[in-house]
């Protein structure tokens, strides 16, 4: 059974910085697409970021190119986001994505979800 648990959610102020983890169990991480959505209040889940399975290419949503990185550790079965400059905007929860076979922005898409975890950014 797969699972993708999202972690490094919390409170941060405007400006600040955090970095999210998806820990993926299974043994098929490393020939997955993994990629970053999120979702705020009375909003619909958008895409965040992705990442192909070896890292040669990362994608990103406009809003986050420069300040969102996604990185992933394949021998660690785990994908990253590093957030930077955050803005109260920002503020979401956030999921982890996995096994894509469409386009990488649209959620049906993805195969496997994790849990969210929220991210608040005061100002």
């Amino acid at each position: 059974q797969v699972q993708l648990v999202e972690s490094g959610g919390g409170l941060v102020q405007a400006g600040g910085s955090l970095r999210l983890s998806c820990a993926t169990s299974g043994r098929s991480f490393s020939s997955w697409t993994m990629g970053w959505f999120r979702q705020a209040p009375g909003k619909e889940r958008e895409f965040v970021a992705a990442i192909t399975r070896r890292s040669v290419y990362t994608y990103y949503a406009d809003s986050m190119k420069g300040r969102f990185t996604i990185t992933r550790d394949n021998a660690k079965n785990t994908v990253y986001l590093q957030m930077n400059s955050l803005k109260p905007e920002d503020t979401a929860v956030y999921y982890c994505a996995g096994d894509l076979t469409g386009s990488y922005y649209v959620m049906t898409s993805w195969h496997y979800w994790g849990q969210g975890t929220q991210v608040t950014v005061s100002s």
